[in-house]
């Protein structure tokens, strides 16, 4: 387990994940899904790929940014919190709206037949509309959506947080840790994720909607509300290590079990798959977390560098992985060469514009959230 102090596995955690995001959204390019963009040829196993990835990436995510939000608390006013919120999070989204985003849409709708002409040509009709709803302006930033509802659960869970820190709170925070300091009952925090989606499954077309990284943005608050407990009491952080193997082997028993039952058919809307699909999702982040607290607590020069650019990498990764894909779509080579082809130069450009270009300019920096 990490020392006391800062949590370097949560940082491990949070650049490991992004290094997931990354390979998971090259392979989109190859899945059987629709995406902005698709090769010449799809492959099963990339959509297999996608399909395990997508049951805790997102969730990831926001167990990730709500421990790192106690820890935030700590040392910051609300109002700081607050404008740190906006900087890091409602900035980074609003230019990448306006800068990073238009050549995704324009990608698409050219791939999809949908405009023919230059970028140059399809820019001023980019603000026509919204996306998703017959136009092209991406209010919800495509993949930046997770910058977006980031932001918002920042303002609608602080009071609840700061509730947690006061007397009363730590009260219900000692309560639940000792309930769920029994061998295995750590798992019970899966129960409301698992009612969550049972619930937003009653309206699968609006509250129920996985455009987004593939759950309900309800769900996600439950995620991440789970993540800020679980970060106020050092005991969840021991009975989660200490059960990270059990919760290993579950997550590989239940995802087995759960594709088994999509591929005879088997809804993904009903209540039972709900209970699977919750206790997989934890199942996989108690995994994840338990061997980062065990293994990954210390820090290097490649986790300080990776640090600062892990935002600017995110807002600009699927932007570029879009664009090479286009580029490539028509080579005929086969999927380990073409794979390789994209995930590597993706990064690289990826890499030399945040180290050539944004971390050097002061504007780029601010518009990006780079912290000073």
């Amino acid at each position: 387990m990490a020392a006391a102090g800062r949590r370097y596995d949560i940082d491990w955690l949070q650049v490991l994940a992004m290094s997931t995001i990354f390979f998971f959204h090259c392979a989109r390019f190859f899945d059987e899904g629709d995406w902005h963009v698709k090769n010449n040829h799809l492959y099963f196993g990339m959509s297999a790929f996608v399909g395990v990835v997508s049951q805790w990436i997102m969730p990831l995510f926001f167990i990730l940014s709500a421990i790192s939000t106690y820890y935030a608390l700590d040392r910051r006013t609300d109002l700081q919190y607050l404008n740190e919120r906006f900087s890091r999070l409602a900035i980074p989204l609003l230019f990448g709206i306006i800068a990073i985003i238009p050549p995704q849409v324009y990608i698409e709708r050219v791939n999809h037949s949908q405009f023919s002409g230059s970028f140059i040509e399809f820019f001023p009709h980019y603000f026509e509309g919204l996306y998703g709803f017959g136009g092209n302006f991406a209010w919800m930033g495509l993949h930046l959506w997770y910058l977006e509802v980031l932001f918002l659960f920042s303002l609608l869970t602080l009071p609840l947080f700061r509730y947690l820190r006061n007397e009363k709170g730590q009260g219900f925070v000692s309560w639940t840790t000792g309930f769920l300091k029994a061998p295995g009952a750590i798992f019970l925090l899966a129960v409301p994720v698992v009612v969550m989606e049972i619930f937003v499954n009653l309206d699968p077309e609006v509250i129920g909607r996985r455009d987004f990284g593939g759950w309900s943005p309800l769900t996600y608050l439950v995620f991440f509300i789970l993540g800020y407990l679980i970060a106020c009491d050092v005991r969840f952080q021991v009975s989660i290590e200490r059960q990270r193997v059990i919760s290993l082997v579950m997550g590989v028993i239940s995802t087995t079990v759960g594709f088994s039952l999509l591929e005879s058919g088997y809804s993904s809307r009903t209540s039972f798959f709900a209970l699977l699909r919750g206790f997989n999702s934890w199942f996989w982040l108690m995994a994840i977390l338990g061997f980062g607290g065990r293994y990954l607590g210390f820090t290097n020069r490649m986790l300080k560098y990776s640090n600062k650019a892990i935002l600017p990498f995110y807002i600009l990764h699927q932007t570029i992985i879009v664009i090479i894909g286009y580029t490539i779509a028509d080579w005929n080579t086969g999927l380990i060469v073409k794979y390789a082809v994209l995930s590597i130069t993706s990064f690289v450009v990826i890499v030399t514009l945040y180290d050539m270009l944004v971390r050097r300019v002061h504007i780029l920096r601010f518009l990006f959230g780079i912290k000073y």
